[in-house]
């Protein structure tokens, strides 16, 4: 299973001014713990809780409508291009790049096994999306327009496009190349579907964009190209277990949180900084980096106080940013913790050949590219400790649908802790409405007139 190690984050190690004593915390803080897990998993069912995320890992329907689709369409299309921005798209990237075949576009259609080439469209600046429609056969792409509202400006307009390349390209069939995944009921794409027969998934309610990785959002992707997604809920389930575990020495979700928020409130290390050592999980890194930004980053507390709190989530990846970020983790402010992420097994082992045995480097030679990542990763977190940086490092099995699962469930779960220990709503995001409206506005959207004048003023003074 998914393993902690936190030790570099205690005062033992880094001394007490940016350490801290964990397993005295871990006593000082076991009731709140214990409630706040308690709590969790009692509001779990109810509406308007925001928490329908934690039992995404059981929805056997789900999974069984995804896979009956997949089935249907299988050997039908050479491209999957999903449209979507923030949740819908950083979990669907982060697990396909992860779990995939790397470079997986650029394999032959054998290499891959018939499966189709996977695309995410997830920004809207016009010579990202000019390109790809030049090297993509729209008549040969399935297209998964993703947005819970259904008004998403920017996966909109990109749909808006698209669609109407297809329609001039299949006439009345292009139907056949989309599917939708939007709010069950309501919203702009649920009538645009209805009303054109699009083949539709829903998004669950009280499921927020970025806890909605293990629903329809990813799950539809992920089946179309082959992934394993039973392993994917098979691995939630088993996880899900112990992170219901209300002793907080037993449940490193809430460990995690707790250090975390620590931390920030007790040691001002305000900057949380997730640094996997693997290419593949390189996106896992931008998921979190919207879940840990969109759940805590608030202006008010669940007591209607301002208290404009919250710590800035910062991607890495290792071994690359040792060369770019390290020496500023080292020997700037000591305002960080560092989240490492090591794979226990790769999939493949490489070896360094046994050549220039007579220069500096010829200690490389007879050791494996596994053997150097990994003591990339174990001289950094030292080197941290060094200079009493606190660090953690989550450990996973290796890199398949099952441990991949274990780790994002985890981090979600470890999200919802930290909220409730900084007093916030971890599940709204007034903050990014206010921009979509200002859009909405500009855009010209009805209803936004009078907001769009006010705004208009506000920008020719601070133009």
């Amino acid at each position: 299973m998914l393993k902690l190690n936190f030790k570099n984050s205690d005062s033992a190690i880094i001394g007490e001014e940016n350490g801290l004593n964990i397993y005295q915390e871990f006593e000082n803080y076991r009731e709140t713990i214990s409630n706040i897990i308690k709590s969790l998993n009692q509001r779990k069912d109810k509406p308007g809780q925001w928490l329908q995320w934690m039992n995404l890992g059981y929805n056997e329907e789900t999974v069984w409508y995804v896979k009956e689709f997949a089935s249907l369409v299988e050997n039908r299309f050479e491209n999957v291009l999903v449209l979507g921005i923030g949740g819908s798209a950083l979990g669907g990237l982060a697990v396909t790049e992860a779990l995939l075949k790397p470079y997986w576009n650029l394999l032959t259609p054998e290499q891959r096994k018939g499966l189709p080439r996977i695309f995410f469209l997830d920004n809207i600046d016009p010579d990202s999306i000019s390109g790809l429609l030049q090297v993509l056969d729209l008549k040969k792409t399935l297209v998964n327009v993703i947005t819970k509202s259904g008004d998403t400006a920017e996966t909109m307009s990109q749909f808006m496009i698209i669609k109407d390349l297809l329609e001039k390209e299949l006439g009345d069939n292009y139907r056949r190349n989309i599917v939708a995944t939007t709010d069950k009921k309501m919203g702009i794409l649920r009538q645009l579907a209805d009303q054109e027969g699009y083949k539709t998934f829903f998004v669950p309610d009280d499921v927020g964009g970025r806890f909605s990785v293990f629903s329809a959002v990813g799950l539809l992707p992920f089946a179309l190209v082959g992934l394993d997604i039973d392993q994917l809920m098979n691995g939630i389930k088993d996880i899900d277990l112990e992170l219901k575990n209300t002793d907080i020495n037993q449940n490193i979700a809430a460990q995690g949180a707790l250090i975390q928020y620590l931390l920030d409130t007790k040691k001002g290390k305000n900057l949380s900084v997730m640094m996997p050592y693997s290419s593949r999980l390189k996106y896992v890194s931008d998921w979190f980096v919207q879940l840990w930004a969109e759940s805590l980053g608030k202006e008010f507390n669940n007591n209607g106080e301002k208290v404009n709190i919250g710590p800035t989530p910062i991607k890495a990846l290792g071994a690359t940013d040792q060369h770019s970020q390290i020496q500023l983790y080292n020997e700037g402010p000591n305002n960080k913790i560092i989240t490492f992420i090591r794979v226990e097994n790769f999939d493949t082992t490489l070896e360094i050949p046994r050549i220039f045995e007579y220069t500096g480097i010829g200690y490389l030679g007879g050791k494996t590219i596994n053997d150097l990542i990994n003591a990339e990763a174990d001289s950094t977190r030292v080197s941290l400790a060094d200079y009493s940086r606190p660090t953690m490092t989550f450990s996973i099995e290796k890199i398949d649908e099952y441990n991949l699962a274990q780790l994002l469930y985890m981090l979600e779960v470890q999200t919802a802790i930290a909220g409730e220990l900084y007093n916030i709503n971890t599940f709204n995001q007034p903050g990014v409405e206010q921009a979509k409206n200002y859009t909405y506005a500009l855009m010209g959207r009805a209803g936004y007139e009078e907001s769009a004048h006010s705004l208009r003023e506000k920008m020719e003074v601070r133009n």
